[in-house]
């Protein structure tokens, strides 16, 4: 099997990681439409894309080289995703109307807005950065790091997460005639404590490991 095939393959597997960028996307898709959905899925895309760049050229030690730098990552991305989530968490569809109006009346003139909503969702995930690292680093060692191997496998899974991110807020898009604003609403709460829960991970994580960090150089400075 090609690269490119493997990239594809692996691809399928992240399309489906439940996780804050996935719900945001079927939120949004529901709410505002296919269109506010995809621009989203563009900004999610673009995110990838500047982070496995990134990865790729060595410069992913400014997230892992300074302990420092990795805590105020993480805090300000769980603030964030926590803003968020509280956002969501409390809309209330009162009647199929509202839907409409959503779809039509409160969408943004400006359409980058949900293009940079989703570059940032997507970029303030420590969980995606660890990721591509990941995978930069094995298919760097298994291909060569110059090698064209690499160019096709890294673009099997852009294509892959990509595509499937449009065909979710296609279909998220089409299911939505036949969900009640009673389902809607929940769904809101539901995508909302997901994006709490996920924020808050990341900021306790954050102590968790600062506690990791003083027993280490405590054990260091005892030694010596």
């Amino acid at each position: 099997m090609g690269p490119f095939l493997q990239g594809i393959l692996l691809g399928l597997t992240f399309a489906v990681l439940l996780g804050p960028a996935f719900f945001a996307l079927i939120q949004t898709s529901i709410h505002r439409g296919f269109k506010s959905g995809a621009l989203l899925a563009t900004g999610i895309f673009l995110s990838d894309l500047f982070a496995l760049l990134l990865c790729y050229f060595g410069a992913s030690q400014i997230l892992g080289s300074d302990p420092r730098q990795n805590v105020y990552f993480s805090i300000i991305g769980g603030i964030i995703l926590i803003i968020f989530g509280t956002y969501t968490g409390t809309r209330i569809v009162k009647n199929p109307q509202d839907v409409e109006d959503e779809n039509y009346t409160k969408t943004p003139s400006k359409p980058y807005v949900y293009v940079i909503k989703g570059f940032f969702l997507n970029a303030l995930n420590p969980g995606m950065w660890f990721l591509w690292i990941t995978i930069v680093v094995s298919i760097s060692a298994n291909f060569g790091v110059n090698s064209r191997s690499i160019f096709a496998f890294l673009t099997g899974i852009l294509l892959t997460i990509f595509s499937t991110d449009i065909l979710k807020c296609f279909i998220s898009n089409q299911i939505k005639k036949f969900i009640t604003p009673k389902i809607m609403t929940w769904m809101n709460h539901i995508v909302g404590i997901v994006l709490i829960g996920f924020g808050t991970y990341l900021i306790i994580n954050v102590f968790i490991d600062m506690e990791s960090l003083m027993y280490y150089y405590k054990d260091f400075f005892q030694g010596d």
